[in-house]
């Protein structure tokens, strides 16, 4: 028997490894299975090049409970370790083995799947147990089986021993009274669903029964006969794992239920992605439906390192715009910190995050290609990824202009190519500028969509909550283009032609009807503007400013340039028609009361359609227009 200390370059790092090595302990156990998949891995690699005279057979890693005894036991059934080997590799604080495995075999363990870095791994068993013993045998021939003691001081204990018989390793957890409950089998079991769902090797953890088929002479009254089978609780061969060519449409749908077993609704299509240079990534996103909704938290995209669970905060490798999407990345490239918990940005991360923009929006153009008539009946539920996309992310925005939607109020579909030709001869107005004309609500637009509509004008209907941000991001980069919300004032000067219209009122009239409609209205909301407008036009119109209302709707999901600090006054034109019969009453009325009762009543049905006359306001109004009813 051997006894020493272990290899460290403080008296005691056990307390350390405790305390900091990782932020949670269940990793624990992620960690100890990730090891005993390398070393699976690593024995199926030197079958594979002549370099093991062994059987690979069908290894699993089995995890086990000894709850009377207090002890948890991770089997597998890998290399093993000569005496030798466990000092080298276990004494030897942070030399890892992963590494050296992978330096000295370089060219043909590439796409092996090691996982490890960093040697230490196995050290975070004593972050959970007081102390840990491994039971190890070597893959090679006339190798004695070693048994390793250490009780979380630096000193440790290695013997041969006759304890095990079969290739492979054993590591036992005496866990420590302060973290009994990973003696509990359900919450292994959750850890396992957490970390190990995928694992390219099978993990057996207890058994479960099993209904065997009936023969087909059986008797109607035969009662089908159960065994006892194991448990094998993850799938070694998730679908990103497999090439796009073996699955089906179905496949990709059973994966999602398998990783959101809580989701219920179908994604509405996935982007398989699979690159092998400048780096390997693999793996599936989904767009889930999304409408308008920004905040999605739960169901993230999870983060894979050779099939191992690393964490569900992705920031950084995926870019913003496809953080609302859900699905799984695997990258042997992805930098991580020993705990594999956080991100270190660097050129990698970033040339990934370019490769995934970029698979999104060739995916998005040959979706549109294929169906399009599918894709437009998606548009409401992706929009807000695309259009977030396109206003984050310069490449993607490049791309756009071969899916993004512009629907009209009726239901129609453009792209931009299509919307420029549809409406460039009568939406252009006196200076050449391509007038874009757009409704947020078209019911509670509606009267204004109208008045659009009778002109022969298109009106967009744009109702996602980052459309101020798009429309700021497309007129800055189009020349000569305007958006203009159909309320932003009356439609003959939201596209201005060379079409004068004659008012029937001289300048002096023109003066007197504004002030008597200041003094009528008496609010410091609205600004009182004369329009010649059409007779048949509404008499009073409420419009708010484009620039105005835009930096609030800006402001209200983020943003708003230098505005963005502080609150909008609420502020909107009263524009009156000076054509309308009752511009004529009010200069002819003598009666002031009568005056003033006309001008809150116009004032009062602009406002209701708007949808501004609200609360006690809109009371009075109901309850003045029943009397008048009455008279």
């Amino acid at each position: 028997m051997t006894k020493g200390n272990i290899n460290v370059s403080v008296d005691n790092i056990f307390p350390l490894i405790k305390k900091f090595l990782y932020s949670d302990h269940e990793i624990f156990l992620r960690e100890l299975i990730s090891n005993a998949t390398d070393a699976t891995l690593k024995l199926k690699h030197l079958i594979n090049i002549g370099d093991a005279k062994t059987e690979y057979g069908n290894p699993a890693i089995e995890v086990k409970i000894d709850k009377e005894n207090r002890k948890l036991h991770i089997i597998d059934q890998g290399l093993g370790m000569t005496a030798e080997e466990v000092e080298k590799y276990i004494n030897q604080v942070a030399f890892s083995g992963a590494e050296e495995f992978l330096e000295k075999y370089k060219d043909s363990a590439k796409d092996a799947g090691i996982i490890g870095h960093f040697g230490l791994g196995f050290y975070s068993a004593f972050m959970v147990a007081e102390k840990v013993e491994i039971l190890t045998k070597s893959y090679k021939e006339g190798e004695a089986a070693v048994k390793w003691t250490c009780d979380g001081s630096p000193e440790f204990t290695l013997e041969e021993t006759a304890e095990k018989t079969d290739r492979g390793t054993e590591i036992i957890l005496h866990i420590a009274e302060d973290s009994t409950e990973f003696l509990e089998e359900s919450r292994i079991r959750e850890l396992l669903l957490k970390y190990n769902k995928f694992m390219p090797v099978p993990i057996k953890f207890g058994t479960r029964t099993e209904t065997l088929p009936l023969p087909e002479d059986a008797a109607e009254d035969a009662k089908p006969e159960t065994q006892e089978v194991d448990n094998i609780i993850n799938n070694p061969t998730p679908a990103w794992t497999k090439a796009p060519t073996e699955l089906k449409d179905e496949d990709y749908k059973n994966f999602y239920r398998e990783l959101y077993p809580m989701q219920f609704e179908d994604p509405l299509f996935h982007i398989h992605l699979n690159v092998d240079y400048p780096f390997n990534l693999t793996g599936i996103l989904f767009f889930p439906k999304l409408a308008n909704n920004l905040n999605i938290e739960k169901d993230k995209i999870q983060l894979y390192q050779n099939q191992v669970f690393v964490t569900d905060e992705v920031k950084g490798i995926v870019p913003d715009f496809l953080m609302l999407l859900r699905g799984v990345i695997d990258s042997p490239d992805i930098p991580l910190n020993v705990s594999r918990s956080y991100l270190q940005a660097d050129g990698a991360v970033k040339k990934i995050s370019s490769y995934i923009t970029k698979k999104v929006g060739d995916k998005m153009a040959s979706l549109i290609n294929e169906n399009r008539e599918d894709f437009e009946s998606k548009w409401n539920d992706i929009k807000v990824v695309i259009e977030y996309g396109m206003i984050s992310e310069d490449k993607f925005y490049d791309k756009s202009d071969k899916f993004a939607l512009y629907p009209n109020v009726e239901g129609k579909y453009f792209l931009w190519n299509e919307l420029e030709e549809k409406i460039k001869a009568n939406q252009t107005d006196k200076d050449g500028n391509l007038i874009i004309l757009y409704a947020s609500n078209e019911h509670d637009q509606h009267s204004y969509v109208q008045a659009a509509q009778d002109k022969g004008y298109e009106v967009l209907l744009l109702d996602s909550p980052i459309v101020p941000h798009l429309i700021q991001k497309l007129e800055t980069s189009k020349e000569k283009i305007r958006f203009a919300r159909v309320d932003a004032d009356h439609i003959n000067n939201l596209i201005k032609k060379d079409e004068p219209i004659i008012s029937k009122l001289n300048e002096t009239e023109k003066e007197t009807l504004k002030k008597t409609v200041e003094e009528g209205i008496s609010d410091s909301k609205f600004t009182v503007q004369l329009e010649d407008m059409e007779s048949t036009d509404a008499p009073f119109i409420i419009t708010q400013p484009e620039f105005m209302r835009r930096m609030k709707d800006m402001q209200a999901t983020g943003g708003g340039g230098m505005f963005g600090m502080g609150g909008f006054p609420e502020m909107y034109n009263l524009v009156v028609n000076t054509n309308s019969e009752l511009a004529g009453k009010l200069l002819s009325e003598e009666d002031g009361e009568a005056k003033n009762a006309h001008i809150k009543h116009a004032l009062d049905l602009a406002k209701l359609s708007q949808n501004l006359l609200k609360g006690k306001e809109l009371t009075e109004f109901i309850q003045r227009s029943y009397k008048e009813l009455a008279k």
